[in-house]
């Protein structure tokens, strides 16, 4: 990655998903972190940053002060019960604390999101070849439905790899999250999702995500939660009604897990948002918002609603390892010295 400037406040906001025994579980090819990776890589966070919680963050922001040098906060998506079975303790066992963000349908209506059965689809499937064949043939057979590219303006735009997946899983990804129709693209997610993975979806959420209970207990353990959307959708593709129900969602899951409204926070779904997001939130009282641009996020040139995070994956996965090129650039290395490292 090109860092072209110094960050002048930066907080090294560290983004989440799957966080499991991913060998010995049922799905081993999904794409998350190993359990006891994340143990590692909180102990090397612990060895090189100062991990703080998002009371810490959000007082230091409105005091005006400095936070601690290295300052880390940790953040976890979609609301897995993955977070409450393994990363809930570890954290606990580690004396940490983070912030959590689920959609309100997947802890309240149970329902599987279409990004979630995308991934669950690829990852009950070894052969991508064969996925990529049967999402054209199903376009293909809605044609008489639905005004659609041509198979080849769909690959051209959508096949293309980027720094996690190869261009085939790149272009199930997409159609799948946003460049088919919406009708077509809930029907062919969900013909698919039946066919490899489960034909109980109402059971498979059970198992996917954390109950309001859980979440209960987490935030009474001092776990921070915030809005994530009603149905975890592209918020800059919905008009004002839409996005506001996606933010009532959010607000109700927080009412019921017990949030405070005066110390609310936004993630948002892929990182997508506009600026009719950012007038609700602002509305909404909401007090900081995380994107999904990699960087380090930065108090002093940073808006509160765009604030960037970085990946597991940018990071080290042993408590052991050399500082690398993010934790440099948090420690205050110039970005000429670590240029090519990132």
């Amino acid at each position: 990655m090109d860092v072209r400037s110094r960050v002048a406040d930066p907080v090294t906001v560290v983004m989440y998903h799957y966080v499991r025994p991913l060998v010995r579980s049922r799905y081993p090819d999904i794409k998350g972190l190993e359990a006891e990776l994340f143990r590692e890589q909180i102990r090397y966070l612990k060895a090189n940053y100062t991990i703080v919680s998002m009371g810490d963050f959000l007082s230091a922001r409105d005091a005006g002060e400095a936070l601690p040098p290295r300052a880390c906060l940790l953040t976890f998506d979609d609301g897995y019960s993955d977070h409450y079975a393994y990363a809930f303790p570890i954290m606990m066992d580690e004396g940490v604390t983070g912030a959590f963000y689920a959609p309100r349908s997947v802890v309240l209506a149970r329902q599987v999101l279409e990004v979630n059965k995308t991934h669950f689809i690829l990852a009950s499937e070894p052969d991508k070849a064969k996925l990529e064949t049967e999402l054209d043939r199903l376009v293909e057979g809605a044609r008489d439905r639905f005004d659609l590219p041509t198979t080849d303006a769909l690959k051209a735009e959508f096949r293309q790899a980027n720094r996690f997946d190869p261009a085939e899983v790149i272009y199930v990804k997409r159609l799948l999250q946003h460049a088919l129709p919406d009708a077509l693209r809930s029907e062919i997610a969900a013909e698919l999702f039946a066919r490899y993975v489960s034909a109980d979806e109402k059971a498979f959420a059970e198992e996917l995500y954390i109950s309001i209970e859980q979440g209960r207990v987490m935030a009474a353990c001092g776990m921070h939660f915030g809005g994530h959307g009603d149905r975890h959708l592209w918020h800059s593709r919905l008009d004002e009604a839409g996005q506001r129900a996606e933010i009532d969602g959010a607000d109700e899951l927080l009412d019921l897990i017990g949030v405070p409204s005066a110390g609310r926070t936004y993630c948002y779904p892929y990182g997508d948002y506009n600026e009719t997001t950012l007038a609700l939130l602002e509305e909404r009282g909401y007090r900081a918002a995380f994107t999904a641009k990699v960087g380090l996020a930065d108090r002093a040139s940073e808006a509160p609603y765009r604030l960037s995070r970085l990946d597991t994956n940018d990071l080290p996965k042993q408590a052991d390892a050399e500082p690398n090129g993010w934790t440099r650039l948090a420690a205050g290395a110039h970005p000429q010295a670590i240029a090519g490292k990132i």
